[in-house]
Protein backbone atom coordinates (compact mmCIF):
# COMPACT_ATOMS: atom_id res chain seq x y z
CA UNK A 1 0.00 0.00 0.00
CA UNK A 2 3.01 2.32 0.01
CA UNK A 3 2.07 3.57 -3.46
CA UNK A 4 -1.14 5.20 -2.12
CA UNK A 5 -1.89 7.88 0.44
CA UNK A 6 -5.40 6.51 1.15
CA UNK A 7 -7.65 3.61 0.31
CA UNK A 8 -11.44 3.69 0.09
CA UNK A 9 -13.61 0.58 0.03
CA UNK A 10 -17.14 0.00 -1.08
CA UNK A 11 -18.99 -1.75 1.77
CA UNK A 12 -21.54 -4.37 0.73
CA UNK A 13 -19.86 -7.13 -1.25
CA UNK A 14 -16.41 -5.84 -0.39
CA UNK A 15 -15.80 -5.75 3.37
CA UNK A 16 -19.14 -7.24 4.48
CA UNK A 17 -22.30 -8.71 2.98
CA UNK A 18 -25.42 -7.03 4.33
CA UNK A 19 -28.26 -9.43 5.13
CA UNK A 20 -30.87 -7.60 3.03
CA UNK A 21 -33.62 -9.07 0.88
CA UNK A 22 -33.46 -6.51 -1.94
CA UNK A 23 -36.69 -7.90 -3.40
CA UNK A 24 -38.48 -6.87 -0.19
CA UNK A 25 -36.82 -3.46 -0.38
CA UNK A 26 -38.00 -3.00 -3.96
CA UNK A 27 -41.55 -4.00 -2.98
CA UNK A 28 -41.61 -1.47 -0.12
CA UNK A 29 -40.36 1.29 -2.45
CA UNK A 30 -42.90 0.29 -5.09
CA UNK A 31 -45.71 0.39 -2.53
CA UNK A 32 -44.80 3.97 -1.58
CA UNK A 33 -44.84 5.05 -5.22
CA UNK A 34 -47.96 3.05 -6.18
CA UNK A 35 -49.82 4.73 -3.30
CA UNK A 36 -49.22 8.00 -5.19
CA UNK A 37 -50.47 6.53 -8.49
CA UNK A 38 -47.14 5.66 -10.11
CA UNK A 39 -46.66 2.53 -12.21
CA UNK A 40 -43.30 1.09 -11.21
CA UNK A 41 -43.83 -2.46 -12.41
CA UNK A 42 -40.61 -2.47 -14.48
CA UNK A 43 -38.47 -0.26 -12.24
CA UNK A 44 -35.54 -1.33 -10.10
CA UNK A 45 -34.74 0.35 -6.77
CA UNK A 46 -32.51 2.99 -8.37
CA UNK A 47 -35.14 3.91 -10.98
CA UNK A 48 -37.70 4.16 -8.17
CA UNK A 49 -35.35 6.46 -6.23
CA UNK A 50 -35.08 8.72 -9.30
CA UNK A 51 -38.87 8.79 -9.68
CA UNK A 52 -39.27 9.44 -5.96
CA UNK A 53 -36.83 12.35 -6.18
CA UNK A 54 -38.77 13.86 -9.07
CA UNK A 55 -42.05 13.46 -7.17
CA UNK A 56 -40.87 14.79 -3.79
CA UNK A 57 -40.93 11.32 -2.22
CA UNK A 58 -37.22 10.61 -1.97
CA UNK A 59 -37.08 11.01 1.81
CA UNK A 60 -39.83 8.39 2.24
CA UNK A 61 -38.22 5.95 -0.18
CA UNK A 62 -34.73 6.43 1.26
CA UNK A 63 -36.07 6.01 4.80
CA UNK A 64 -37.63 2.69 3.77
CA UNK A 65 -34.40 1.50 2.11
CA UNK A 66 -32.33 2.60 5.12
CA UNK A 67 -34.56 0.65 7.50
CA UNK A 68 -33.84 -2.58 5.62
CA UNK A 69 -30.14 -1.72 5.38
CA UNK A 70 -29.77 -1.02 9.10
CA UNK A 71 -31.56 -4.28 9.94
CA UNK A 72 -29.40 -6.17 7.44
CA UNK A 73 -26.24 -4.60 8.82
CA UNK A 74 -26.96 -6.07 12.26
CA UNK A 75 -26.47 -9.57 10.85
CA UNK A 76 -23.98 -8.78 8.06
CA UNK A 77 -21.32 -11.34 7.22
CA UNK A 78 -17.68 -10.31 7.36
CA UNK A 79 -15.90 -10.92 4.05
CA UNK A 80 -12.29 -12.00 3.54
CA UNK A 81 -11.02 -8.59 2.41
CA UNK A 82 -11.81 -7.16 5.85
CA UNK A 83 -9.09 -9.40 7.27
CA UNK A 84 -6.49 -7.30 5.44
CA UNK A 85 -7.22 -4.30 7.66
CA UNK A 86 -5.66 -2.29 9.18
CA UNK A 87 -3.45 -0.47 6.69
CA UNK A 88 -0.70 1.99 7.45
CA UNK A 89 -2.57 4.67 5.49
CA UNK A 90 -6.02 6.24 6.08
CA UNK A 91 -8.99 4.06 5.13
CA UNK A 92 -12.51 5.08 4.16
CA UNK A 93 -15.77 3.54 3.06
CA UNK A 94 -17.91 4.95 0.25
CA UNK A 95 -21.17 3.08 -0.17
CA UNK A 96 -24.58 3.23 -1.80
CA UNK A 97 -25.91 2.06 1.56
CA UNK A 98 -26.90 4.61 4.18
CA UNK A 99 -24.09 5.72 6.48
CA UNK A 100 -25.78 4.29 9.59
CA UNK A 101 -25.91 0.80 8.05
CA UNK A 102 -22.24 1.09 7.11
CA UNK A 103 -21.31 2.01 10.66
CA UNK A 104 -23.44 -0.76 12.16
CA UNK A 105 -21.83 -3.43 9.96
CA UNK A 106 -18.33 -2.07 10.55
CA UNK A 107 -18.88 -2.04 14.32
CA UNK A 108 -20.39 -5.53 14.30
CA UNK A 109 -17.12 -6.95 13.03
CA UNK A 110 -14.69 -4.57 14.75
CA UNK A 111 -13.72 -3.04 11.42
CA UNK A 112 -14.81 0.45 12.50
CA UNK A 113 -11.57 1.04 14.39
CA UNK A 114 -9.68 0.72 11.08
CA UNK A 115 -11.92 3.09 9.10
CA UNK A 116 -11.34 6.84 9.30
CA UNK A 117 -14.26 8.06 7.14
CA UNK A 118 -17.67 6.73 6.12
CA UNK A 119 -19.62 8.22 3.22
CA UNK A 120 -23.00 6.65 2.64
CA UNK A 121 -25.83 7.34 0.21
CA UNK A 122 -27.16 9.96 2.62
CA UNK A 123 -23.79 11.68 3.20
CA UNK A 124 -23.62 13.47 -0.14
CA UNK A 125 -26.07 15.04 -2.58
CA UNK A 126 -25.19 12.49 -5.28
CA UNK A 127 -24.58 8.73 -5.33
CA UNK A 128 -22.12 6.50 -7.15
CA UNK A 129 -21.31 6.28 -10.01
CA UNK A 130 -21.22 10.07 -9.68
CA UNK A 131 -17.67 10.82 -8.45
CA UNK A 132 -18.82 13.29 -5.75
CA UNK A 133 -19.22 10.85 -2.84
CA UNK A 134 -15.90 9.18 -3.55
CA UNK A 135 -14.07 12.52 -3.78
CA UNK A 136 -15.77 13.51 -0.51
CA UNK A 137 -14.47 10.35 1.18
CA UNK A 138 -10.93 10.97 -0.08
CA UNK A 139 -11.06 14.57 1.12
CA UNK A 140 -12.14 13.39 4.58
CA UNK A 141 -9.04 11.20 4.62
CA UNK A 142 -6.82 14.20 3.82
CA UNK A 143 -5.67 12.71 0.52
CA UNK A 144 -5.92 13.50 -3.18
CA UNK A 145 -7.85 11.31 -5.62
CA UNK A 146 -4.77 10.83 -7.80
CA UNK A 147 -2.89 9.25 -4.88
CA UNK A 148 -5.81 7.09 -3.66
CA UNK A 149 -7.25 3.67 -4.43
CA UNK A 150 -10.90 2.58 -4.52
CA UNK A 151 -11.75 -1.11 -4.05
CA UNK A 152 -15.19 -2.24 -5.13
CA UNK A 153 -17.33 -4.98 -6.57
CA UNK A 154 -19.50 -3.30 -9.20
CA UNK A 155 -19.35 -1.41 -12.47
CA UNK A 156 -20.70 1.68 -10.68
CA UNK A 157 -17.71 1.46 -8.30
CA UNK A 158 -15.32 1.28 -11.25
CA UNK A 159 -17.08 4.16 -13.01
CA UNK A 160 -17.00 6.31 -9.87
CA UNK A 161 -13.27 5.70 -9.41
CA UNK A 162 -12.53 6.54 -13.02
CA UNK A 163 -14.62 9.73 -12.91
CA UNK A 164 -13.02 10.79 -9.60
CA UNK A 165 -9.46 10.11 -10.75
CA UNK A 166 -8.75 7.22 -8.36
CA UNK A 167 -7.07 3.96 -9.21
CA UNK A 168 -9.53 1.06 -8.99
CA UNK A 169 -9.22 -2.58 -8.00
CA UNK A 170 -11.88 -5.23 -8.08
CA UNK A 171 -12.43 -6.87 -4.70
CA UNK A 172 -11.34 -10.20 -6.20
CA UNK A 173 -7.92 -8.75 -7.01
CA UNK A 174 -7.21 -8.23 -3.28
CA UNK A 175 -5.37 -5.20 -2.02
Amino acid sequence: MTEYDAIVYDLDGTLVRLDVDWGDVAERCAAILRARGHDVSNADIWAMRELAAAEGLLDRVDDAIAEFERDGARSARRLALADELPHSIPVGVCSLNCAAACRIALELHGIDRHVDAVVGRDSHETVKPDPGPLVHAVEQLGAEPTSSLFVGDSDSDREAASAAGLDFRWVEDRV
